[in-house]
């Protein structure tokens, strides 16, 4: 099935908008505006609201005003960076300085000639003992268009981009909205007292109306729940097989530690699902340092019993190595064959791996994407799993699903605990498991919280640390300075550098931007204990296994999201030895970050720190920097998505359940819906793909 119609103006490339050439397109693309719908789709950040005042003396510091000036005085300053300011006088003669700095000072010459009266519309200041206007919003003539618009929008914007000219590409792109079918229950609607689709759109760019963007955040919330609805309804329709295991593989494993409770009950669910012929889809949340990987290996043990193949896809190469040597030496009295493929992988050595996965020498390989491209064929893939799940895509999964003969079962792992409701978010489709016990001996981690001013004393402590035979981490929120930050911002190399000249080569580096030869060879001197201090970026937030690193250093904590902060904070702890966490605080530090910081010295429970963590960011970002949270919505906030989803979930199940085909008026509405918020794997699956 093809894009309706109806939705083609939308769909329509961005320069078919007047004003829109190369030179402009390049701003818009950098915004993501590439067609007329998303420019309809761009909301605005907040609105400025405005108040017509007389004279500056029945205005107040810090209100947005507009006001009738005559400019008196231009003056330059010294400093070539200095600003660039105009004087003014109101009605009364009160003085205000028009404040401009860069290139602007040639349009305040142009707009603000000496002696000729204009309106000018900012925000009040005082400089000084002086009343300012820094870059004003607009400066119109005696009688100019616009003095009305007291409440207007505020758009994000890319360089090369001005407020006026986004609004005008916006009132066009509203021109051409089509009015569609609704897909919203009449009843739902009516209760909700929510507008039409176009209705809606038009009044979130008027003002701040919560009604239009509940309206349009729910919208979002449907499609979103319709398509992962869809892909669960088919997948249960899809012919897949029973994969049931003698134990003969499972009962030669020699594991550290007895399982838990929460392992044993994982387990018992995921062999429940395998040995059902609708292929299984589960999701397996389990907090640092549960024992995911345990689980993981009995479920593939389980297909390799009944005779089939397994396969483990990891985000990274790093993670990916990291498992298979953990899986290989779990699974060696076992005698299985397990083989790693990433896209390093060249030559002959590659050529035999897929060789072994064709003829079925190997029994479970471990990998990056590599795993799942067109020229990797399976003998018989029986089970996908699939490590930090919130970095692959639904369609990246279906991908790797159809390299099976008959639908592989799939499980599905994320090591960042995830609160309920935004599990419902972005893996509405699965069963969920939840491993929230820890393995016996594991130790809480003594958690501290340190202020930057004692860097000298933390370095000092690691080097006792270290001298001691011991092992640390040292991880930094960025790889190197950024031109134009701030001096006190940690990076990697330059902390690197700095420790190394302290402490030699003991000391190692790992980041992103790493040749991966150099990567390697970096943690392999880390893991063997020849290296004793790892600095590092978030490029071990998962997987990272060594056991022998008894110290954290996270420099700059109040950077970083809380689940990074606790997965960095699981790569030790993981022996028997005494581990301790040492987060470095900058002097400048919010109330919600001394909360953060505070939770994450409190509690070592990942599942509380998500949830609490949603109520200390509100509306704002999940945890922190976009990650693992990150929900795949643009309108709709997490307020939004814990008010709305569950009768946005229920309404999608219901809708499923009575037109899985969706061919009924509304379910042709929900088909147009799901094409115009691009829900992907939803409309591979209503094109039959």
């Amino acid at each position: 099935m093809r894009r309706p119609d109806i939705l083609n103006p939308l769909f329509a490339e961005v320069e078919m908008l007047d004003g829109v050439g190369p030179k402009l397109k390049k701003p818009l693309d950098r915004l993501g505006l590439e067609r007329v719908r998303d420019v309809a789709y761009h909301l605005p950040e907040r609105f400025v609201t405005r108040r017509l005042v007389d004279n500056l003396d029945e205005a107040g510091e810090g209100e947005q005003i507009v006001v009738r000036l005559t400019p008196t005085e231009h003056r330059s300053s010294r400093n070539q960076r200095g600003p660039y300011r105009v004087l003014a006088q109101d009605a009364v003669g009160n003085v205000l300085a028009l404040t401009y700095f860069g290139r602007a000072s040639y349009t305040a010459k142009k707009q603000l000639p000496v002696g000729e009266t204009r309106w000018v519309a900012g925000k009040l200041e005082r400089y000084g003992d002086m009343l300012q206007i820094v870059h004003p919003d607009h400066v119109l003539e005696e009688g100019g268009a616009g003095l009305q618009r007291l409440c207007e929008p505020v758009y994000s914007l890319a360089e090369g981009l001005t407020q006026p000219k986004v609004a005008s590409l916006v009132a066009q792109a509203i021109t051409l909205l089509p009015e569609l079918p609704e897909w919203i229950e009449p009843s739902q609607l009516e209760r909700a007292g929510w507008p039409s689709w176009s209705g809606a759109l038009k009044l979130a760019h008027r003002a701040e109306n919560v009604s239009a963007r509940d309206r349009l955040a729910y919208d979002e919330l449907l499609a979103n729940s319709l398509a992962l609805m869809l892909v669960r309804a088919d997948n249960r329709a899809r012919k897949g097989r029973a994969l049931v295991g003698d134990g003969g593989l499972r009962g030669k494993l020699q594991l550290p530690f007895p399982l838990t409770g929460a392992q044993q009950r994982s387990i018992g669910e995921i062999e429940g699902d395998m040995a059902q012929e609708a292929p299984m889809l589960r999701l397996l949340q389990g907090d640092v340092g549960a024992g995911k990987t345990v689980v993981a290996l009995e479920a593939m043990l389980v297909a390799v019993e009944a005779g089939a193949q397994a396969a483990m896809l990891a985000p990274t190469e790093l993670l990916a190595r990291q498992h298979f040597e953990t899986l290989r030496a779990m699974a060696r009295p076992t005698g299985v064959e397990i083989a790693l493929l990433t896209g390093r992988d060249k030559g002959r050595a590659r050529e035999s791996i897929l060789m072994g996965l064709l003829d079925g020498s190997i029994d479970i390989v471990v990998g990056t994407h590599a795993i799942f491209q067109d020229s990797v064929a399976y003998k018989d893939l029986g089970l996908i799993v699939i490590d930090e799940q919130h970095r692959f895509g639904v369609a990246q999964r279906l991908m790797l699903a159809k390299k099976g003969r008959r639908a592989p079962h799939t499980l599905a792992m994320t090591a960042t605990p995830i609160p309920r409701t935004l599990t419902l978010a972005n893996y509405g489709e699965m069963d969920v498991s939840r491993l929230d016990e820890l393995p016996p001996g594991r130790q809480a981690i003594d958690t501290r919280v340190v202020g930057q001013d004692r860097l000298v004393d933390v370095v000092e402590g690691i080097g006792r640390h270290i001298g001691g035979g011991q092992q640390a981490y040292w991880v930094c929120p960025m790889v190197r300075e950024a031109e134009g930050q701030s001096d006190d911002i940690a990076a990697a190399e330059a902390r690197y550098a700095a420790l190394k000249e302290r402490f030699g080569d003991t000391v190692v580096l790992v980041h992103g931007q790493l040749a991966p030869e150099m990567k390697d060879a970096a943690m392999a001197r880390f893991a063997s204990g020849e290296a004793k201090l790892l600095v590092a970026t978030t490029v071990i937030e998962v997987g990272v296994d060594v056991p022998a690193a008894t110290l954290m250093v996270i420099e700059q904590a109040e950077r970083f999201g809380l689940a990074q902060l606790h997965q960095l904070r699981g790569r030790v702890g993981r022996g028997s030895e005494k581990s301790v966490c040492l987060l470095l605080r900058g002097e400048q530090l919010s109330e919600t970050g001394r909360a953060r910081l505070a939770l994450m010295r409190e509690t070592q429970d990942g599942f509380r720190i998500a949830e609490e963590d949603l109520e200390l960011r509100g509306g704002g970002e999940l945890l922190g920097t976009r990650q693992s949270g990150d929900t795949p919505f643009r309108i709709a906030d997490l307020e939004q998505i814990q008010r709305l989803l569950p009768a946005a979930h229920d309404d999608a199940r219901l809708l499923v359940e009575r037109d899985g085909g969706l061919s009924s008026p509304r379910g042709e509405a929900a088909r147009i819906l799901l094409y115009l918020l691009e829900r992907d794997y939803g409309v591979q699956l209503l094109r039959g793909g």
